[in-house]
């Protein structure tokens, strides 16, 4: 008689969502600003460095962005999940950030934009860019912030 023994090993989702998101940054640093590979390959992505709310540590995320003239905007859509992303709450705690784009790097303040005519121009002309945004508030009942990033100096 033979018996087969079937391993099942349980990935932690938060451990390859870290893995994911440092190979992405690694890509990113690599090409000069521009994801080569994966499902981000192409778009226009930003790096985007709080200070930890809670931990004062370095955060980098790797976001996807449009302009506002000089500025940079970033959407806090988390997938439309029920809650704000982690570096959103950062950027509140810290407003000064780091953002890498296009092989920059530069010190910027982050204005979170929550409501108003100003939060939905910005939020629609985001949604342009990706598309995938406008299916986010779909999905949650809070309000999803829109984030302005203003060059320091």
């Amino acid at each position: 008689m033979t018996t087969e023994t079937t391993e099942t090993t349980e990935t932690d989702p938060r451990a390859a969502y870290a893995a994911f998101t440092a190979s992405l940054i690694d890509d990113f640093r690599a090409n000069s600003g521009n994801v080569s590979e994966g499902p981000l390959a192409g778009r226009q992505i930003v790096l985007l460095t709080t200070t930890g709310a809670k931990t004062g540590q370095p955060r980098t995320s790797p976001l996807v962005y449009s302009r506002d003239g000089a500025d940079y905007i970033v959407v806090a859509s988390k997938g439309g999940a029920p809650t704000h992303p982690a570096w959103y709450a950062n950027l509140r705690a810290h407003p000064v950030v780091t953002v890498e784009v296009g092989g920059e790097r530069f010190a910027a303040r982050a204005t979170a934009i929550t409501s108003g005519p100003e939060r939905d121009r910005l939020y629609a002309q985001h949604a342009r860019v990706e598309a995938g945004f406008l299916e986010y508030p779909k999905k949650t009942d809070r309000v999803i912030p829109v984030v302005r990033l203003s060059r320091i100096g």
